[in-house]
């Protein structure tokens, strides 16, 4: 009986020299994948052009890159709140360097219609196929029928007042507008039939908390799966979320961050040359109420954001899927080091499994007999 492994982490932004270091404690596992997927956050170009939106991120150096073929990724999502933020030269370049490297691309495209395109891969005679869509926004990341950027789903908001007090506490509602959602799942349907593994990402979820899933993300993963998706992954809090497992499928709501490290949202001038990413910097830690560890200047994300993980998800021909995880946790030098049992990992599950039951998620935590990796169930 043959058997296969998806491996998927959560964010990479690649922002200093030299990254294939940060992948270093990592590679053993990284490497032991079939289809092993990246979330690629923020866009490679030197001919970028600076798009007029909130939090803009820079243009990365497309040659670096080339660090995750060589940490053992083939496949990965671009669709993010980041993938316009540099123009079509941001897009078009990102897609044409991890093409040229060997890596399939899911999520972004020169108009809607290769946005929309899924991404395949076959290892051991099993067809993999890959959708991605940012569902954060903002709508100028989206694609277009003649502009380049993401495929989405539109995901809205309504806030609802509570007690006698305008502009108080209130009660807040998310919804998956309904075309976009249609649109997600006939993407799917159509991709079913060929491949083996069906998997969907979304860019999703309240960034820089763990503590709620929003409706309008557990209707779309849900929707996802009953459409024909075999595994969900979401990504864009740069924290972890809950685990789900829906109709015996997994549904990773955060995979968090894994190599994201920067000085992109430094507080300090001279190192930060965005006023808009200083001005977030700032504005962010009172929104959401955590202060960066300064011990660790190229980490500017939550502490608690340190615990992550790799998804991992072995399915074999006869259709059985044994979903869960190898815990991670964001070393001084901002390199996710796979940890066991007996070596960290504990505190990394326990984390993990309280932020699940947190949100109402009643998934089991069980580590394998050798105390490297964690099934849910």
């Amino acid at each position: 009986m043959t058997e296969v492994t998806v491996l998927a982490v959560g964010d990479i932004i690649l922002g200093e020299p030299d990254p294939d270091r940060f992948f270093e404690p990592s590679l053993a596992t990284l490497r032991g994948g079939d289809a092993v997927i990246a979330h690629v956050e923020t866009p490679y170009t030197r001919e970028g052009i600076q798009m007029p939106v909130d939090v803009p991120s820079g243009a990365g150096d497309p040659a670096r890159l080339s660090a995750l073929p060589a940490a053992g990724f083939n496949l990965a999502t671009i669709a993010g709140n980041h993938a316009y933020d540099q123009g079509l030269p941001g897009v078009r370049d990102t897609i044409a360097t991890l093409r040229d490297l060997g890596i399939q691309t899911a999520g972004t495209g020169l108009n809607i219609s290769e946005a929309r395109a899924p991404a395949f891969l076959e290892r051991k005679g099993i067809r993999f196929g890959l959708l991605s869509y940012n569902a954060v926004g903002p709508r100028a990341s989206w694609a277009g029928p003649g502009k380049a950027g993401a495929a989405y789903v539109d995901v809205m908001t309504h806030y609802e007042q509570e007690y006698a007090t305008p502009g108080g506490p209130g009660r807040i509602y998310t919804f998956v507008e309904p075309d976009s959602l249609e649109a997600m799942e006939h993407d799917i349907e159509a991709m079913r039939p060929e491949c083996d593994i069906a998997i969907v990402s979304f860019h999703k979820g309240i960034g820089h908390t763990h503590a709620e899933i929003a409706s309008a993300e557990k209707h779309l993963t849900h929707t996802a799966i009953n459409a024909g998706a075999d595994i969900v992954f979401g990504h864009h809090a740069h924290i972890c979320k809950g685990i789900e497992v829906y109709h015996g499928k997994p549904i990773y709501h955060g995979l968090g961050n894994f190599v994201t490290p920067s000085l992109s949202l430094s507080e300090d001038p001279r190192k930060n040359n965005s006023p808009e990413r200083l001005a977030w910097a700032k504005r962010r830690k009172k929104l959401f109420g955590f202060e960066p560890d300064p011990s660790i200047p190229n980490y500017n994300f939550h502490p608690e954001s340190r615990n992550t993980l790799i998804a991992k998800v072995v399915v074999s021909s006869d259709g059985m899927f044994r979903a869960g995880f190898v815990p991670c946790y964001i070393d001084q030098q901002v390199r996710p080091v796979p940890v066991t049992r007996d070596d960290g990992g504990q505190s990394v599950v326990d984390y993990l499994s309280g932020i699940t039951a947190e949100v109402g998620l009643k998934t089991q935590f069980a580590w394998n007999a050798e105390g490297t990796e964690v099934f849910v169930s």
